[in-house]
């Protein structure tokens, strides 16, 4: 299984449109965070046609409006803060924050950790987890950039859009 993985879009629509190109190999899309409007979520929903998880970012302000936009879509599966999901046998969590990611990957309960926030991709393992921050989709702060993990190899790469 291939699992796409991308971050704080910011209503960058643009580098939205150019990413779901390259996103739609993925079987699954973990969404690390900051839409920021609910018609950035719709775009995602689609122009990416598996199931899509997504936890809030610090710039998601209309939770309401993004959840109804959200209902529209039955492959998306809004998770709030911290998701927990399987991928292949795999344990994967999501969050937004770097911090609250570091200490799930040292938990040792989690073979991938995703996250978003600080817009800078990493791709390590810390222990036995592979801890992964695709980057900004967004291209403010620096090159926007999309993620991808293999289940069958246990490995990431982070790819610029």
């Amino acid at each position: 299984m291939k699992i796409a993985v991308c971050s704080d879009i910011h209503d960058n629509i643009w580098a939205l449109e150019r990413a779901l190109k390259k996103l739609g190999v993925g079987d699954v899309l973990l969404f690390c965070g900051d839409f920021c409007s609910p018609f950035t979520l719709v775009q995602l929903a689609e122009g990416f046609y598996g199931p899509i998880h997504v936890v809030w970012g610090n710039n998601d302000g209309d939770k309401w409006l993004l959840t109804q936009s959200a209902a529209s879509f039955p492959r998306v599966e809004l998770h709030g803060e911290l998701a927990e999901i399987s991928a292949d046998s795999l344990r994967v969590a999501m969050t937004h924050y770097p911090q609250v990611a570091e200490g799930l990957a040292h938990s040792g309960r989690y073979d991938l950790v995703c996250y978003g926030h600080n817009h800078e991709a990493r791709n390590e393992l810390v222990g036995n987890c592979r801890i992964l921050n695709p980057g900004e989709l967004m291209g403010r702060l620096g090159t926007p950039t999309i993620a991808f993990f293999d289940t069958a190899s246990s490995t990431a790469t982070i790819e610029q859009v």
